[in-house]
């Protein structure tokens, strides 16, 4: 005989419940197939479900938009903050600032390499070395480097920190509503288990055949092992005999 196999897919376990309410919505009081306790558990979790798988999929979607625009932030706020500090190296090397001052910047006053910027954790930390250091000279005295301006760096520093502080509660949420779904697939297993126990329970009498067929009208799904034989009707089984 071939075996039975539970639904491994949310698309795959709403199908089977559906199928299977469908199948029973003629089911009377004088012959329960399944009874209806458990008909009433699958028809009330069968729009929760829903409705969650549909939550999860709009939340991946925001997030995978909202990554998208956060990835051009990131790109941008790396731009500037490496421009700012080529500017200011080409500024020391030239003698227009005094090489100490880049220690304002948290940046080593004998090298002129840009520091690596590749991680999100590099452009908070940069940035705002990067800001403090120019607020911090100007205030001594020095003069502004200009192309860029420390105003328009800070500009798109900012908005790359408030999108990255976005993007972590697009994250949240979309865990949160995979973590419900995760939670909701195991009751979904439950019922859907304990409808196809009593579907089969109810046709155990039958030849295999028949049991078979019947038993996939109400959406019971089998599977035949590597070389197992097919179940056939009876009367095509005799004749091969």
């Amino acid at each position: 005989m071939p075996y039975r196999r539970l639904p491994n897919t949310d698309q795959s376990r709403l199908r089977a419940l559906k199928i299977a309410l469908e199948k029973l919505e003629d089911q009377d009081f004088t012959h329960q197939i399944v009874n209806f306790k458990t008909i009433h558990e699958a028809e009330s979790i069968l729009g929760v479900f829903e409705n969650q798988m549909q939550q999860y999929r709009q939340s991946l979607k925001n997030q995978f938009e909202a990554n998208k625009r956060y990835q051009k932030l990131v790109g941008n706020v790396r731009m500037y903050i490496s421009h700012f500090i080529q500017v200011l190296n080409l500024s020391v090397i030239r003698g227009d600032i005094k090489k100490e001052h880049k220690k304002l910047y948290q940046l080593d006053p004998e090298v002129n390499n840009i520091p690596d910027l590749t991680s999100d954790a590099a452009l908070l930390h940069w940035g705002k070395c990067i800001i403090d250091g120019e607020n911090e000279r100007l205030r001594l005295g020095g003069f502004p480097i200009y192309n860029p301006t420390i105003a328009k760096v800070k500009v798109h520093y900012e908005i790359f920190k408030e999108n990255k502080l976005n993007q972590k509660l697009y994250q949240s949420n979309t865990a949160r509503t995979l973590e419900e779904l995760g939670n909701l697939r195991t009751k979904v297993d439950e019922i859907i288990l304990d409808i196809w126990n009593q579907v089969e329970a109810n046709f155990k009498n039958e030849n295999p055949y028949s049991k078979l067929q019947k038993c996939k009208e109400f959406g019971l799904v089998y599977y035949y092992r590597k070389g197992e034989k097919k179940v056939v009707p009876e009367q095509a089984e005799k004749q091969n005999k």
